[in-house]
């Protein structure tokens, strides 16, 4: 497996029918989801407000209508700071835009307008070979850098980050207590899940389309534990950051919004851990099948951030069981933190780290995983523009350390 998923940074892109729109127009982008998540009713509740969201991707531009005021540019740790705000292929931004921009001069409004985005410009298809490269950079060393701030959530719209470097990056941030949030990829049905998605402690999200059924291109390889929109998204054209296309489609969009609904959750209950917040994501999910039998297709369901905030006295469970310890292969939290694997180390420069790849498989993050990986130079970002067919959705380790399969 990790052979056959040893692409190196795929972005979540499908390019079908895609119409482009004006960013600065009088009317706001399309964004059909917002109405049936009842988007409105839930920000008056919550709108991510105290919630800082790493997003690991091709930059964040924290000039354009919608983000301005809400990058926090100055809090990158400096080892990877690189050009952070420098978006080289206009998916951080849109990554970034659809969790927490603010819809200001005819932008993008984000799931959840409340929170702030804190951008980590890594390796990913797209990136130029030669200096800015090696300047740049890798994912892992990203996520490292990230679990050692404030940031209670880390977005992760990209697949092929494996290798030992990787697994140990994403152990470390889930001993940390980060929500890690990852694409399953792109690859279609019946196809393996791209890394780090499928790692343990990493939450896998897949994509589902308007009528709730999943996205023809989403990955199935039984590592998603949730599924969210992922068709007919609008997002930027490019990297002018003038023009937004419509009809995009991805599970890179899905894996942005679960993480802004995790952000409306966690900031309703600052006190959560990371164990409540997911395992309400997980109680609340959209399904129609039960929840001791999560489908290989969309896991546990559809997120519904609703649910939880509808009732003031919603009932997380236990703040230190991990509701996904069995597919983990136990609960990290729960184990000694004197562990070599969870113990701080500074983040090394882009070049004189080991460039060796891992295997490619299924992950779970303390949560769920969710992040997928395509063809290309360096990790793959999972944006698909276009609408593409969807699957009816019916029923319910791969690699090194692989987590739990779903079997229906």
């Amino acid at each position: 497996m990790r052979a056959a998923a040893a692409v190196v940074g795929a972005l979540a892109v499908v390019a079908m029918g895609v119409v482009p729109a004006t960013a600065a127009s009088a009317e706001q982008p399309k964004e059909w989801y917002l109405s049936p998540m009842h988007a409105e009713q839930m920000w008056k509740v919550s709108t991510g407000k105290g919630v800082k969201v790493a997003v690991i991707d091709t930059g964040v531009n924290a000039d354009t209508p919608s983000l301005k005021g809400q990058v926090l540019t100055d809090e990158v740790p400096k080892a990877v700071a690189y050009h952070a705000t420098d978006d080289y292929a206009g998916h951080g931004t849109s990554m970034a835009a659809l969790i927490a921009g603010t819809g200001a001069g005819g932008g993008l409004k984000g799931l959840a307008p409340g929170a702030k985005i804190v951008p980590y410009r890594v390796q990913l298809a797209g990136i130029k070979d030669g200096k800015e490269k090696e300047n740049t950079p890798e994912a892992w060393q990203a996520l490292r850098a990230a679990a050692d701030t404030d940031a209670k959530i880390i977005n992760m719209s990209f697949g092929d980050m494996i290798g030992d470097q990787a697994e140990a990056a994403v152990k470390y941030a889930a001993s940390k207590g980060k929500l890690l949030v990852a694409a399953v990829g792109n690859n279609g049905v019946n196809s393996y899940t791209d890394f780090p998605a499928a790692y343990p402690y990493v939450l896998g999200v897949a994509a589902v389309d308007k009528s709730l059924t999943v996205s023809k291109f989403s990955s199935s390889g039984g590592y998603a534990d949730l599924a969210a929109p992922g068709e007919g998204i609008t997002a930027y054209c490019g990297t002018d950051f003038h023009s937004y296309c419509e009809g995009q489609a991805g599970t890179s969009p899905a894996t942005a919004l679960t993480s802004a609904a995790a952000a409306l959750i966690w900031s309703a209950h600052p006190s959560w851990t990371v164990n409540q917040v997911v395992r309400a994501m997980i109680d609340t999910a959209g399904r129609t099948y039960p929840k001791n039998e999560p489908s290989k297709y969309i896991g546990y369901g559809i997120i519904r951030p609703r649910v939880v905030l509808a009732n003031p006295h919603y009932n997380p469970g236990k703040p230190n069981v991990d509701p996904l310890a069995r597919n983990n292969g136990g609960d990290l939290l729960a184990k000694s933190a004197t562990t070599a694997s969870a113990s701080p180390s500074p983040v090394a420069s882009a070049t004189s780290q080991d460039q060796k790849k891992g295997s490619t498989g299924p992950t779970s993050a303390a949560g769920s995983n969710a992040d997928s990986s395509s063809g290309g130079n360096g990790n793959t970002p999972w944006i698909a523009l276009g609408a593409v067919a969807a699957v009816v959705v019916i029923g319910g380790g791969g690699v090194a350390v692989a987590r739990a399969r779903r079997a229906r």
